[in-house]
C-alpha cells in the first residue's frame, strides 16, 4: 500500500486552490463538498469558477502566485498547466509541511485526489496510486450502481441511535452484532424501499427487545485453494463478521486480506500428523465461542474434504455450540481447472478418485490395486513429501509406466506452477526442484490435455 487513505475534516478550514481553470474548478467543487473555505490565486478565472464564487465561501484572488501565498492554509492545490509554477507550490508545501496535491503529478504530491462514491455520510474512495485514474472512475462506476443512495440516510438514522445503543450493550461484540444485524436485515430493507418512518419503529423495538448473547457461533468456512475470487459470497460475509479467525497454512495471504480488519487473527496451522494439534484447535474453538466470540475457522479449499471439517464440528456439536458450514472450491477442483487439466473427460476418464496421501496415523497404506484402472482419475493431496512413493507404488501394482503425471504448485495463485511427465519419469523431473506446499498431484490420461486446455499460464 503505497498511501495511506484518511479521510481529513476540513469543515471552515482554509484552503488554497493555485490556477482558475476547469481544473481548479472540479477540485473547488469537492472542497466545497467539505464545507472549506476557499482562497484561489490565479491570473485568469473561467466563468463558470467566477458564477461559482458569487454564492459560496471562494476568495478569488487575481495575481501571480508568491511562496508566503500558503501560509495558514490546511490543505494546498495546484491546478494550473505551468510545470515550473506547480514544481513552485509543491515545494513550498512540502517545506511548510502543509498537505498538497498537484494536479496529475503524484511525484509532486504528499497526497492524491481519489475517485469518490458519495452516499454522505458514508463516502467512498477509490485510488489506483496515481497510476491509472481512469481505471479508479471506471471502478467508482461500478460501485456506484451496486451501493443504494439509501446508504446515506441509514447511516444517518444509525449516528441518531447510536448513543442509545451504547447505552443498551455494554460490551462493544454485542453492539456490533446489533447493528449487523439492522444493516443486513429488513430494517435496511425499509429504508431503501423508502420507508424510514417504518424502520426507524422497527429499530425501536428491536433495541427494546434485544438481549445480550453469552453463547458465540463458530463458521467453518472454505478458504478455497488460493485465487480470492473463487470464495463464495457467504464465506466472504461471515469472515468479515467473525471476531476471531483461526487460519491455518493453506489459506492464502490474498484471502487473508479479506478478512475483517480489527478480527483478532489466530494461527493455527500444523503439520501433517499432528493429531494431538487438531485437539487443541478443537477446543480453542469451543472456549471461544463460550466466551461469546464469533469464530471463523477458516480453511485452505474445502473443509469436508481432507480438511478435518467433520472433526472438528463433531467436537463443537459434543459441547452444544452454534456452527454453520460455508463450502469451499476444493484443491482438486480448482488447481486442476487452473491448470488446464479436466477430471474428467469423455474420451478420457469416466471417473474421478480423490486421495490424501497420507492417513490419520502418519502412513499411505492405500488401496493401490484399486487406483490401477484405465478412464480414471486420481488426485492426491497432500504428496509433495510422498510423491516419488505414489508414483513407485502405482507401477509396482501395475499401472503402465508411460500414464501421464502432473504436479500442480499453488495452485490458482499468481505463484501456480504445474510440472508434467509420465509415472516413471516423474521422480527425475521434480527431484532437482525447489517445489513449495501446497502442491497436487493428478494421474491420468486427462494430464495430456494441458497442452491443448492450459488457459492460467504458469
Amino acid at each position: 500500500m503505497e498511501y495511506l487513505p484518511i479521510f481529513i475534516n476540513l469543515r471552515q478550514k482554509k484552503c488554497l486552490v493555485v490556477g482558475g481553470g476547469s481544473v481548479a474548478l472540479r477540485k473547488i467543487n469537492l472542497l466545497l463538498k467539505a464545507q472549506t473555505k476557499i482562497e484561489c490565486i490565479a491570473l485568469d478565472f473561467c466563468d463558470d469558477l467566477i458564477a461559482l464564487s458569487k454564492s459560496n465561501d471562494i476568495d478569488l484572488v487575481t495575481k501571480h502566485f508568491e511562496p508566503e501565498d500558503i501560509q495558514n492554509h490546511s490543505v494546498i492545490i495546484s491546478a494550473t498547466n505551468d510545470k515550473s509554477l506547480n514544481i513552485q507550490v509543491s515545494k513550498m508545501a512540502h517545506e511548510s509541511r502543509i498537505p498538497v496535491n498537484v494536479v496529475d503529478s503524484p511525484d509532486l504530491s504528499s497526497f492524491i485526489m481519489p475517485s469518490i462514491v458519495d452516499r454522505s455520510p458514508v463516502v467512498i474512495a477509490v485510488s489506483s496510486a496515481g497510476r491509472a485514474p481512469v481505471l479508479a472512475r471506471i471502478i467508482r462506476a461500478k460501485l456506484e450502481t451496486i451501493i443504494p443512495s439509501a446508504y446515506g440516510e441509514l447511516a444517518e438514522m444509525a449516528g441518531q441511535f447510536r448513543e442509545k445503543v451504547k447505552q443498551r450493550f455494554n460490551n462493544i461484540k454485542d453492539r456490533r452484532q446489533f447493528w449487523e444485524g439492522i444493516f443486513s436485515g429488513v430494517i435496511a430493507e425499509k429504508v431503501f424501499s423508502g420507508r424510514s418512518k417504518e424502520a426507524k419503529k422497527e429499530l425501536e423495538r428491536r433495541l427494546a427487545n434485544t438481549t445480550e448473547e453469552s453463547l458465540g457461533e463458530v463458521y467453518l468456512v472454505g478458504a478455497g485453494p488460493g485465487d480470492p475470487d473463487l470464495l463464495t459470497f457467504k464465506a466472504l460475509r461471515l469472515m468479515q463478521q467473525a471476531d476471531v479467525v483461526l487460519y491455518d497454512r493453506l489459506v492464502s495471504k490474498s484471502v487473508m486480506e479479506l478478512v475483517r480488519r480489527d478480527a483478532e487473527l489466530i494461527y493455527v496451522g500444523k503439520k501433517s500428523g499432528e493429531s494431538s494439534h487438531q485437539v487443541e484447535i478443537n477446543k480453542l474453538m469451543v472456549d471461544l465461542a463460550n466466551s461469546g466470540q464469533r469464530v471463523c475457522r477458516l480453511k485452505g479449499g474445502d473443509p469436508f474434504i481432507f480438511g478435518r471439517g467433520g472433526e472438528e464440528i463433531e467436537t463443537l456439536s459434543d459441547n452444544g455450540i452454534p456452527f454453520q458450514v460455508v463450502p469451499g472450491i476444493t484443491a482438486a477442483s480448482g488447481c486442476s481447472a487452473y491448470a488446464g487439466i479436466p477430471l474428467t473427460h469423455r474420451d478420457y476418464s469416466q471417473s474421478c478418485r480423490f486421495v490424501t496421501a497420507h492417513l490419520k496415523d502418519g502412513t499411505s497404506n492405500l488401496p493401490w490395486e484399486e487406483f490401477v484402472a484405465e478412464q480414471q482419475t486420481i488426485v492426491f493431496y497432500m504428496a509433495l513429501t510422498s510423491a516419488n512413493h505414489v508414483c513407485q507404488q502405482l507401477i509396482d501394482h501395475g499401472m503402465r509406466v508411460d500414464m501421464p503425471v502432473a504436479l500442480i504448485e499453488r495452485g490458482t495463485t499468481p505463484e501456480q506452477r504445474v510440472y508434467t511427465a509420465t509415472l516413471s519419469g516423474f521422480p527425475d523431473l521434480i527431484n532437482n526442484k525447489e517445489i513449495h506446499a501446497p502442491t497436487l498431484l493428478i494421474v491420468g490420461e486427462v494430464v495430456n490435455l494441458r497442452e491443448k486446455l492450459g488457459w492460467y499460464g504458469d
